[in-house]
C-alpha cells in the first residue's frame, strides 16, 4: 500500500554550522583542525591544521585563539583519558565542546589513516551536524564518580587479597573455608591471627569459634589440623595488613562520598511540603532510591555518580536505557525486523544494576515476579537484564521528579490485570491440543459446591475437562 512522504525532523545536534573545530587527541599533543568561511570568496571554506602540546598553558592559548575565531562548536574524539585536559580547559573558557564516540567518527574505507586526515574528517562531520555528543556530567558529579569508582576498585583489590589468604590456607592444609561461611568474620579472623601468632593446636583454635560456629566444634578441629608453618604466617600477616589498610581506605572513601552527595543541592529533599503525610513526604534522593527493591545506599551512590541527578540530557527513560546499553538495537530491513546487540555501555553502572537486579529477583515484589516470569522462557541472564532495565526506568522517573516516591505494584500485578478471556482461550487451546474436550461457563457463586469468590467480586470461569470414556458413551468427559 503506497503511503505519502514522511517528514523527518532534524535533531538539535544535526544543525549545520559555519565555524567549527575538531581535535584528534594523543598523549602528548592534539591535532587541531578548524573550518571557517573564506574572507573574500563566498561559499568557500578554509581548513587549517596544526599541533598543540597537551599542556595547560598551550591549551589555554588555543582556547583564546578559538574564541577570537568565533568557533561555534569543538568536537573531541574520546581516546582513553587524553581528551580530559582539552575538554575541561576549553569548556572553562566558555566554548561549546562535544565529546564524541570513536565509533561515530570512523574514517571512510579506502582512505589513508593519519592524524591530520582524522582531524579534518572530524571537523567535516562536526560542520555537517553528523555527530552526537556523549554524556559528560558536571564537575561535582565527575568528582563523585572518581570517589565511587576508586572505592569499587579498592573493594575488588581487597577481595583478591582475601582469595590469596584462602589459597594460602589451602596450601597449609587448613580447610577453614569448608566449615565457616566467612573466614574473615570474627571467629575466622581470630583463628587466623592465632595461627600467625604461633598457635597450632586445632582444639585450641576451634575454641575461638563464636555464635553458631561453636556447634561445629568437631568439624573445626578436623579443618584446622594442617601444616601451617612460619613462612605461611609471614605471608598471612602481610596479606592481612593489606586487607586492613584497604578496609580503612574504603571506609574513608565512603565518608567522603556521603559528604559529596550531601553537598549536591539536587540530592536534598524539596522544601515546602513538610506537612505532607509520612508515606508521601519528600525524601532525599538517596532515601528515595533506597526504597526500590534491590537498591541499597551503596548502589544508589554508584547510580547517582554515573548518571547524575539532572535527567534533562535523557529526554525519556528509553534514552537512558539505550545509553546504558540495556536495550537491544533495532535492525529493520524490508519486512524483517530483528534485535541487534545491546553493546557494552558503562561497566560501573551495569555492574551496580546487575547486583540490584539479582537482589530484587529474590524478593516478593513486582520486580521479583517479573524475573520469575521471564526466567522460565528467556533464561537467567536475559531475565536479570530485563529486571535491571526496569530498575533503571524506575530510577529515571524518581530522578526526573524530586517529589516522586516508589510504589510497588505487587507480585500479583500481572494476575490482576491479565485479560481473562485471552487466558481462557489459551488454556482451552492447550487442553484441546492434548486431546481433551473443554467447556467454559460462568460459575454460579450461590449454588456451586466449589464456591470461590475472586478479588473483584465478578463471576468465576469454570472449565470442564475430560477424555472420551469409551465406545457407546454419550458424554465426552467428566468433571
Amino acid at each position: 500500500m503506497r503511503q505519502g512522504p514522511e517528514e523527518i525532523h532534524d535533531e538539535e545536534h544535526e544543525q549545520r554550522l559555519e565555524r567549527v573545530a575538531a581535535i584528534d587527541v594523543a598523549k602528548t599533543s592534539g591535532k587541531i583542525c578548524t573550518r571557517l568561511p573564506h574572507e573574500s570568496t563566498p561559499g568557500k571554506r578554509v581548513t587549517l591544521v596544526w599541533d598543540v602540546p597537551a599542556t595547560t598553558n598551550a591549551i589555554c592559548a588555543l582556547a583564546a585563539h578559538l574564541v577570537d575565531q568565533r568557533v561555534e562548536r569543538i568536537v573531541i574524539e574520546s581516546t582513553s583519558d587524553y581528551w580530559r585536559p582539552f575538554y575541561y580547559l576549553l569548556e572553562a573558557q566558555g566554548l561549546v565542546v562535544w565529546l564524541v564516540n570513536a565509533n561515530d567518527v570512523k574514517q571512510v574505507s579506502g582512505r589513508p589513516k593519519t592524524d591530520k586526515l582524522d582531524a579534518v574528517w572530524l571537523a567535516k562531520l562536526n560542520e555537517r551536524g553528523m555527530l552526537r555528543p556523549s554524556f559528560v556530567p558536571p564537575a561535582n558529579i565527575r568528582n563523585l564518580r572518581d570517589y565511587t569508582r576508586t572505592r569499587l576498585d579498592l573493594t575488588a583489590e581487597r577481595s583478591r587479597h582475601k582469595q590469596r589468604i584462602e589459597k594460602l590456607l589451602e596450601d597449609a592444609l587448613i580447610k577453614l573455608s569448608t566449615v565457616a561461611t566467612d573466614i574473615f568474620g570474627k571467629s575466622g579472623r581470630d583463628m587466623i591471627e592465632a595461627l600467625i601468632n604461633g598457635q597450632r593446636d586445632p582444639r585450641v583454635l576451634a575454641d575461638l569459634a563464636r555464635g553458631r560456629l561453636r556447634v561445629k566444634h568437631a568439624a573445626l578441629v578436623q579443618a584446622l589440623t594442617g601444616r601451617f608453618d612460619d613462612h605461611h604466617a609471614v605471608l598471612a600477616r602481610i596479606l592481612l595488613d593489606q586487607i586492613d589498610t584497604l578496609t580503612t581506605r574504603i571506609d574513608q572513601l565512603t565518608t567522603i562520598i556521603d559528604q559529596a552527595i550531601t553537598a549536591i543541592p539536587g540530592a536534598h529533599a524539596p522544601t515546602g511540603a513538610s506537612d505532607a503525610p509520612a508515606a508521601t513526604a519528600p525524601l532525599p534522593t538517596l532515601a528515595r532510591l533506597d526504597e526500590v527493591p534491590g537498591i541499597g545506599l551503596y548502589t544508589a551512590q554508584i547510580i547517582i555518580a554515573e548518571i547524575g541527578l539532572n535527567m534533562a540530557q535523557f529526554p525519556t527513560a528509553g534514552h537512558l536505557v539505550s545509553w546504558a546499553k540495556l536495550s537491544p538495537r533495532t535492525i529493520q530491513s524490508g519486512n524483517t525486523t530483528r534485535a541487534g546487540k545491546a553493546g557494552h555501555g558503562n561497566p560501573y553502572l551495569k555492574g551496580a544494576l546487575g547486583e540490584a537486579a539479582a537482589a530484587a529477583a529474590k524478593t516478593n515484589t513486582f520486580l521479583g515476579e517479573r524475573y520469575r516470569r521471564l526466567v522460565k522462557r528467556r533464561g537467567k541472564l536475559k531475565a536479570l537484564v530485563a529486571v535491571a532495565r526496569s530498575i533503571l526506568v524506575i530510577v529515571w522517573h524518581l530522578l526526573s521528579d524530586p517529589t516522586a516516591r516508589f510504589h510497588d505494584l505487587g507480585p500479583d500485578y500481572h494476575t490482576i490485570h491479565m485479560d481473562k478471556d485471552r487466558k481462557t482461550r489459551n488454556l482451552r487451546r492447550q487442553l484441546e491440543a492434548l486431546g481433551y474436550a473443554v467447556w467454559a461457563s460462568p460459575r454460579i457463586v450461590e449454588t456451586s459446591p466449589m464456591r470461590e469468590v475472586n478479588g473483584d467480586g465478578g463471576d468465576e470461569t469454570q472449565v470442564r475437562t475430560g477424555v472420551p470414556r469409551g465406545r457407546g458413551s454419550d458424554r465426552a468427559g467428566d468433571w
